[in-house]
């Protein structure tokens, strides 16, 4: 049996991950893992705070853990914990130590970093429509600098998935 890919889809916000991680999983016929973040931050009954990041980080990857053995060769990744760390460093200037290890010991197997090219789209949970490209340019440095396999998915629409299908039929 071969090992299943785990695909990362990365970028900044309101870049279509979410859309792109499910339309991804459809056409492979598999499945994928949510935004942990997202469904948090919703039912959270205060304001997040940066002891918020590391339980975010940790339930990221356990809903991961729990996602893996209903996967068939693709396991696509909604989030992954480099957005946890430039979400961090952005908001607080720092990035919790266990964060920063997942990254190095956690590597996937391809990243599709969401380029900003989709128009902003409001959400109470979204806060820089102001500085997509700064935090596209800090996602393409991270991955970059660290040699991470890792393609940009551009376009809209049927496009972006097109691109997207591109990238991993190329990389696999």
């Amino acid at each position: 049996m071969k090992a299943i890919k785990r695909i990362a889809i990365t970028g900044p916000e309101s870049t279509g991950k979410s859309d792109l991680a499910r339309k991804l999983a459809e056409h492979y016929g598999t499945t994928w893992v949510r935004e942990f973040a997202r469904d948090y931050l919703e039912a959270l009954e205060r304001p997040y705070e940066e002891h918020d990041m590391l339980f975010i980080a940790k339930n990221q990857l356990l809903s991961e853990k729990k996602k893996m053995p209903q996967a068939r060769k693709f396991l696509f990744c909604d989030t992954e914990p480099i957005v946890i760390k430039i979400w961090s460093e952005v908001k607080y200037e720092r990035c919790h130590p266990w964060i920063l290890e997942k990254i190095k010991q956690h590597p996937y197997d391809l990243y599709l970093l969401c380029d900003v090219d989709l128009p902003w789209e409001e959400d109470p949970l979204r806060e820089h429509p102001d500085k997509r490209k700064y935090l596209f340019r800090l996602y393409y440095n991270e991955l970059n600098n660290r040699n991470l396999p890792f393609y940009i998915v551009s376009g809209s629409g049927d496009q972006r998935l097109k691109n997207a299908i591109k990238a991993i039929e190329n990389t696999f």
